[in-house]
Parts: C-alpha cells; sequence; structure tokens
C-alpha cells in the first residue's frame, strides 16, 4: 500500500471526538480505525501492537542495533466534531496555481489570495475535499506517514536502527490525548507528534493554555412590565465580551502574539453562558488575560451585585519550550534529518497545542512535525502527497542508527 492509498484509506474512517462525552475515547467511532490501524500493524509484523481499553494503540519495532535511543513516533486518530466529518469525498489536483473547485455547485472555492501558503505548493499533488466535509489530515497524514515508515523498516531489515514506538491517540482535538497516555507501556527516551504542516518544521513551542467559562444570572420579567426592573442575561454578555480589547482575538493576531477567543455564547434574559479559550506563548502574558476577565466581571459585579457573572477559569496546557529546551539532542537529531531530506530546517511557534506540549511535561520530550497538510479545522483542508512522502522520508532519516 503506498503512502497515499494509505492515506485516503483512513481519511474514510469518521472519528471526530466529542467534548460533551466524558468516556475515553470520547467517540465509539475513533475505535474503528484503531481497530484497523492495530491489523496493519500486526500484518507488517508489530507483535505485539494492540488497542489498550481507553482506545489508545501501542506498538513496538524492535532494535537491530545496539546502543541507540528508544524513539516514539506520534499521531492522534481523531478530527474536530465542529466541522461535518463523515462521508469524506477527497479527490487529488496537480496543483498549477490560482484557485482550486472544491465544488462547483455551490461555488465553493479554494482561493490561493486567501489561503498563501498555496502558492509555495505549485507543482505538486494536492488531495482537498469537495467543500462540504473537512479532509482529515490533521492528523491522519500523521498517521499515515508513521505506518509508511514502519512498514519500510519491517520490509528492509537492514536498516539499522533502534527501538521504535509507536503510538496513537484519541480526543487530542478536545485536549485529552495525553490524559491516559501509558508511558511506561510506549517505553520511549523521547517521541516526536507527526502533527504539524510543513515537512521542513519543527515545533517546540506551545501556546501556553486555559479555558474560561462565563456564567452571567439575569432576571427575566414580562416584558410588557420590565422597565427598570428585567436584566437581560444575554446583553449583559455582550457588555462582558466588549470589555475585552477588540483586536486581541484569533482574527487579529499572529506570530506570537495571544488572544482571548469566545468559542461559544448561549442564552434568555434568565441566564447566559460564555465559553472562552486563552492563549499565549508568554505565561505571564496568559496571567493578564485571566486578570482581564475576571476585572470585567468584577466591574459588572459592582454595578449588578455580587454573583451576577461568575468567572470560572482552567488551565489546559503549558508551553513546551520550558521542558524541550533541557533537551537540544531532540532538536538537533530532527533538523539533522530535515537537511538529511534535501530541506532546511525551520522552527516556528505553534499556535495551539499537541499531545507532545502534555506529553513533555509528563516526562516525555516531544516535538512536533509537518506532514505537508494544511487550512485544517475546516472544509478548506488539504494535504500535499509530496509533502506527505517528505515527511516519511524525514521521519525515516530520524529514526536511522548515528
Amino acid at each position: 500500500m503506498d503512502l497515499k492509498e494509505r492515506f485516503l484509506r483512513y481519511v474514510a474512517v469518521d472519528t471526530a471526538s466529542d467534548e460533551a462525552s466524558d468516556t475515553c475515547p470520547s467517540t465509539e467511532r475513533q475505535k474503528n480505525l484503531a481497530r484497523l490501524l492495530v491489523k496493519e500493524m500486526r500484518d507488517a509484523g508489530i507483535a505485539d501492537a494492540y488497542m489498550d481499553g481507553d482506545g489508545y494503540v501501542y506498538g513496538h519495532i524492535p532494535e537491530n542495533t545496539p546502543g541507540q535511543p528508544a524513539i516514539g513516533l506520534i499521531a492522534h486518530m481523531d478530527t474536530v466534531d465542529n466541522v461535518p466529518s463523515g462521508g469524506i469525498r477527497p479527490r487529488s489536483v496537480r496543483y498549477e496555481g490560482g484557485d482550486i473547485v472544491l465544488n462547483g455547485e455551490k461555488n465553493i472555492l479554494l482561493r490561493e489570495t486567501d489561503f498563501e501558503a498555496l502558492s509555495s505548493l505549485r507543482g505538486q499533488e494536492l488531495i482537498v475535499t469537495d467543500g462540504t466535509t473537512l479532509l482529515g489530515a490533521d492528523d491522519k497524514a500523521g498517521i499515515a506517514v508513521i505506518m509508511d515508515t514502519a512498514e519500510k523498516l519491517l520490509r528492509d531489515p537492514s536498516i539499522p536502527h533502534g527501538r521504535v514506538c509507536i503510538g496513537f491517540t484519541p480526543d487530542e482535538e478536545i485536549g485529552r490525548g495525553a490524559d491516559r497516555f501509558d508511558l511506561n507501556a510506549f517505553g520511549a527516551d523521547f517521541a516526536y507528534t507527526l502533527d504539524g504542516d510543513r515537512p521542513d518544521c519543527i515545533e517546540y513551542e506551545n501556546f501556553n493554555a486555559a479555558s474560561a467559562a462565563v456564567a452571567i444570572r439575569g432576571r427575566s420579567i414580562h416584558p410588557g412590565s420590565a422597565k427598570n426592573k428585567m436584566l437581560h442575561a444575554v446583553k449583559l454578555g455582550m457588555r462582558f465580551q466588549e470589555m475585552l480589547p477588540p483586536f486581541e482575538c484569533p482574527e487579529h493576531t499572529e506570530g506570537r502574539e495571544g488572544f482571548i477567543h469566545m468559542t461559544a455564547f448561549s442564552g434568555t434574559e434568565e441566564k447566559a453562558e460564555i465559553r472562552y479559550i486563552l492563549r499565549d506563548h508568554d505565561a505571564g502574558k496568559l496571567e493578564k488575560k485571566k486578570e482581564r476577565l475576571l476585572a470585567a466581571a468584577a466591574f459588572l459585579n459592582a454595578e449588578y451585585g455580587d454573583g451576577t457573572v461568575r468567572v470560572e477559569i482552567r488551565d489546559s496546557y503549558r508551553n513546551m519550550l520550558e521542558i524541550i529546551r533541557q533537551h537540544p539532542e531532540v532538536i538537533c537529531r530532527a533538523e539533522d534529518a530535515i537537511r538529511k531530506a534535501g530541506l532546511t530546517p525551520q522552527s516556528k511557534p505553534v499556535r495551539g497545542g499537541t499531545d507532545g506540549a502534555r506529553l513533555s511535561f509528563m516526562g516525555l520530550p516531544c516535538p512536533n512535525l509537518g506532514t505537508g497538510g494544511g487550512n485544517y479545522h475546516g472544509v478548506y483542508e488539504y494535504v500535499s502527497v509530496d509533502g506527505m512522502k517528505k515527511a516519511a522520508e524525514i521521519c525515516l532519516e530520524l529514526i536511522l542508527a548515528r
């Protein structure tokens, strides 16, 4: 099975996770892909491949060269659930520039002027959606790259390598991918997540992250007699939002600039709820963002009474740079692999999080590598077949004995 065929096989399986679920994995459908992967791994010769009771997949390729570190390769199986994820109809195009018509009937175009990364992909084969669903390259491209690499190692025992540890996680997209990851069963000295975009990139800085839930208590009165009595919870929520910095949001930030992002707003006159995610590469600046939410609540409570607005903040994950800087050899190894694959290594801050961030703080240094995809979490998602092949080349170089 070639890399492209493998990828298309994986994206055909709907694996959207569900933040509202309290099970692990959050959706049973993720286990469909997990079982498929275990079978493929065993068929390829990974005798100890298995899925545990929480839907995590593990397997190992024994060393054939002593004295090498045990290196881990990790990707996640789930996709986001806020974009349609079933019935994916991918197609392949040779990109020569300009716009790609994803769906002519609905006039859905992947425009080069909207997505500037496309200009660097001219001459490459891209797999795109039909404009009605996501693609699932995040992170089934990573799974395909890892499985392709494993198959090459098993097919050619002359390739020198240490122990290779493979892990596929559920529920990364809802921030739980590392929750029940079994470090002892995995057994790696360090690892890499294959969950990025450009194959020349190695990512070892990510956001510090928190979430916030704002509960607003209003007072509902019949609108015919509401004068000087009604306290409209939704309108109070709108005031709360307007008290936050208007340009400190995803659509106005880039690079290492953090943001406060409203992810949901619901309510009635009687009560309302707003949910936010808070992000910043600088831990101190993230604390300032938390303080802004608390200050807005305090201001409104002073006007309308204690308990009118309640803010609950929960930390999610931290910037892996804090850990990775203590293990420079892990970065050097990746940079060397990227050079051997004919590319110039680049580093950029991740404007998000990965399983690797959590795993790094759990004791497994774990930066992130690219797979050739882009425009994740939406109907404009794509993956470059050429990029996936380059990522697989880098992955193989990464684990070769030194």
